[in-house]
């Protein structure tokens, strides 16, 4: 029998769960088969979010999609793309309650389209009568799609503000679905989701300070989390740095300052690559901001999220910065595409 054409047993470290993964399936769709709660983000070999060490055993990647092991030690394993050739042993850092919070498919209904700058739109979708979804901040729904596409957003929200989902999308030239939103879909219109999805979620079991780096509509998921960890009050030092191009880009402003008026453990700090004239704050780009001011990310638990290009320059000058794996959580949003994107 050929390492392709065999199953293979995971076994994970330190939970100690262990789990078969049929031929040609990769490690991740085994473990949510069986409900084992392993770390994911865009399942397309991208964010890095999957990523874990390979401690005995071989894999391969059929789908050549492993962006996100460049730079990355020879042990890396990305479970979302990798197939096993033998018995494993991961070390990975399980989230046990995810793995208890059924996805499910549903429709919805489009309650409200309200546009919050040049280029970002919200939408708030109503789930229908008695229904909630069970989710966490941080999480992101799929829109499934009348030709079998799906566009994934972020839940903007936090689960205990959860009567309507809230998502931040952004107008992509030449994106699809993202033209239908700004120019033809209506209030009061049916659509189908699946949800929740991802596993970028708040990591409360630690005393160690945050830093958050959002590029873009990356703030959602960032928005979700923070208003929760509020709720929880939660005391730890959290630190916001957000990158867009110049200020028109920037959306909902008056939200991380209300926070920060709110919240004496809370700062943000917005950061335009493309400044305006009279712009008199951090230029530049995002993740080079956060290295001023923290060259020494080593205590640090840091949470990244926007495009590739962002996440992937963050993780790479982070982690040069002491940043360990277990501690740097990042959701790459890819835009245009049927995997985790933001049109």
């Amino acid at each position: 029998m050929n390492d392709s054409a065999r199953r293979c047993s995971v076994r994970t470290e330190p939970a100690g769960h262990q789990f078969e993964v049929a031929p040609d399936q990769t490690i991740l769709e085994a473990a949510l088969t069986q409900r084992i709660g392993l770390p994911y983000g865009c399942r397309n070999g991208t964010c890095g979010s999957c990523t874990a060490r390979l401690l005995d055993g071989e894999v391969r990647y059929p789908s050549g999609k492993t962006e996100a092991l460049e730079g990355q030690p020879p042990s890396a394993c990305l479970t979302c793309q990798a197939v096993p050739t033998s018995d494993l042993v991961l070390r990975v850092a399980e989230l046990e309650r995810l793995s208890d919070i059924e996805v499910r498919t549903m429709p919805c209904r489009l309650a409200e389209k309200t546009r919050l700058n040049h280029d970002v739109m919200r939408l708030r979708l109503k789930l229908p009568e008695g229904q909630r979804l069970a989710y966490v901040a941080g999480q992101y729904l799929e829109f499934m799609l009348r030709d079998g596409a799906r566009r994934a957003y972020s839940i903007a929200n936090p689960p205990h503000d959860d009567a309507l989902l809230e998502l931040h999308v952004r107008r992509v030239p030449g994106g699809r679905f993202s033209d239908e939103v700004f120019e033809h879909l209506e209030e009061r219109s049916i659509l189908r989701i699946r949800a929740p999805l991802g596993t970028f979620v708040l990591r409360e079991d630690t005393e160690r300070p945050i830093l958050m780096v959002a590029g873009g509509t990356g703030f959602a998921p960032l928005k979700a989390m923070l208003e929760h960890a509020f709720r929880r009050r939660i005391k730890r030092s959290i630190r916001l740095y957000w990158g867009v191009r110049a200020r028109r880009d920037l959306y909902l402003p008056e939200l991380p300052q209300r926070w920060a008026a709110a919240h004496p453990n809370f700062r943000w700090v917005p950061v335009l690559s493309e400044p305006d004239p009279d712009w008199n704050g951090r230029a530049g780009w995002v993740h080079e901001a956060v290295l001023k001011e923290h060259p020494s990310l080593g205590d640090f638990d840091c949470y990244l999220s926007g495009p590739p290009p962002m996440v992937e320059a963050g993780r790479a000058a982070f982690e040069a910065a002491g940043a360990g794996l277990d501690h740097l959580f990042s959701d790459a949003f890819e835009y245009a595409a049927d995997s985790h994107c933001a049109d």
